[in-house]
């Protein structure tokens, strides 16, 4: 869980590590980290909320009549950014909820809508949200001019023991990185595809989880930078090869005791996890939106890359959106393999979250878990499993969203208009777009 760290253990690390400036993050609509950066003359009055930036020119806030945010930041979050800057002073990192002038949670944050959705759970009884992160990403060669390339530092597989390339030395230096800010590391290997990475950290609870994945990824481009690599969690960068996912491990907890978990029951799934699993998938095609945000996220959607294609939840199968991981009592968890590393985790949860819990106060049952191999099966089998499709592109997932009232209700009237609007414009722009693939293939017509 989160560290207790005060305003005296801030004012004192800034001191003792040399800290000549604070950077202030929050996160846009889209997932994006911004940040304002100030000196470290300014310490008393980043501890007193008193930072304030333009909110009108971030992709999702505020008009330009009322652009004025105030960076509430999360004292929870500190850390000292291990490399320097140009003149050999540390930089000092908070995460920050945004708030307006008279002091109000800014609900076009997506971190404030997590907190609501959280508080949501809490009034259900529940104590935490426990998430696990798989964030996966593709390290790319430079070129001479600093730009990235499609090609990459290793030819390497699931699991290869590469210790000598690129991209093992790159993956170490990310994971003492990580460690020396706090992260505990669990694991890290090389995935499927060819320059393809991961590393995992340890479970939290949601807002902290959140927090992480954002500050991981920030972590992997600067440390890939510094190996003259670039760094991407675009969803699908290579075609023919697997692409990126951000498989969502979660956990409902009450009274400190791991709300999933019956001993009693198939798959040690308590009637809760199951209650929850069928908010999930029944609010499936709406979530796709979130957690697969960009028109390239439906490439990798697509079958024989392992990543889900269809909803369905199964045990050992790996084929279906949500697979239920063996694991010991603390452990036991629904893991929703269909998001990618482009979705807003704090967005993302709230919308899971919110799902789940429809799920709980409905009490139903989820359809009977598929043991077989999903893409084996022809479309009248799955037709008889009542196995329904993923969306298979931004557009399709976008009407499922602007049709689904409750993940509307999970992101909020700001947020949801900003979704949408954003993601109508990146669609726009995308159909308006001729490809090279159109151009060999149609310019002899």
């Amino acid at each position: 869980m989160t560290n207790k760290i005060s305003e005296d253990d801030i004012r004192k690390s800034v001191a003792d590590n040399d800290v000549r400036f604070l950077r202030l993050m929050f996160t846009d609509i889209n997932g994006t980290l911004k940040a304002v950066e100030v000196p470290n003359s300014q310490l008393e009055k980043v501890l007193e909320n008193d930072i304030r930036f333009d909110g009108s020119s971030i992709d999702g806030f505020v008009r330009l009549e009322e652009s004025d945010m105030v960076l509430y930041p999360d004292f929870s979050t500190w850390s000292v950014l291990p490399w320097t800057d140009s003149r050999g002073g540390k930089i000092g990192s908070l995460i920050c909820s945004v708030h307006t002038t008279d002091g109000q949670p800014f609900t076009g944050d997506p971190r404030n809508n997590l907190k609501r959705i959280l508080n949501e759970m809490k009034e259900m009884g529940f104590s935490a949200f426990d998430i696990g992160f798989e964030a996966e990403f593709h390290l790319l060669k430079l070129d001479s001019n600093g730009n990235w390339t499609t090609e990459v530092p290793d030819h390497a597989s699931y699991f290869d023991l590469t210790s000598n390339d690129e991209s093992a030395s790159c993956r170490r230096d990310i994971v003492e990185t990580l460690e020396s800010i706090g992260f505990e590391v669990e694991a890290a290997h090389h995935e499927v595809g060819v320059g393809q990475q991961e590393i995992d950290f340890k479970f939290d609870d949601a807002l902290t989880t959140a927090d992480r994945v954002q500050m991981f990824k920030m972590i992997v481009r600067e440390i890939a930078k510094k190996h003259g690599l670039y760094a991407t969690f675009m969803a699908k960068p290579l075609q023919g090869e697997a692409g990126n996912g951000m498989h969502t491990n979660m956990s409902l907890f009450r009274d400190n005791k791991n709300a999933f978990y019956d001993n009693n029951n198939k798959f040690h799934l308590s009637n809760t996890a199951l209650y929850f699993l069928n908010g999930i998938l029944e609010h499936a095609r709406a979530i796709t939106a979130v957690g697969n945000p960009t028109v390239n996220s439906y490439k990798r959607l697509i079958p024989g890359y392992e990543a889900p294609v269809y909803i369905s939840w199964a045990s050992k199968n790996r084929s279906p959106m949500v697979r239920v991981p063996s694991a010991e009592e603390i452990n036991t968890r629904l893991e929703m393999r269909s998001a990618d590393p482009t979705a807003n985790p704090y967005l993302l949860l709230a919308a899971c979250l919110s799902a789940g819990l429809s799920g709980i106060k409905a009490e139903k049952m989820p359809m009977d878990p598929v043991d077989c191999n999903l893409f084996e099966l022809s479309q009248q089998q799955r037709d008889e499993l009542g196995i329904k499709p993923l969306p298979s592109t931004l557009h399709n997932a976008l009407k499922a969203f602007k049709d689904d009232q409750l993940i509307q209700a999970a992101l909020g009237e700001h947020l949801t208009q900003s979704f949408i609007s954003s993601k109508e414009l990146e669609w726009s722009q995308y159909t308006q777009t001729v490809s090279d693939w159109e151009r060999n293939r149609y310019m002899g017509y």
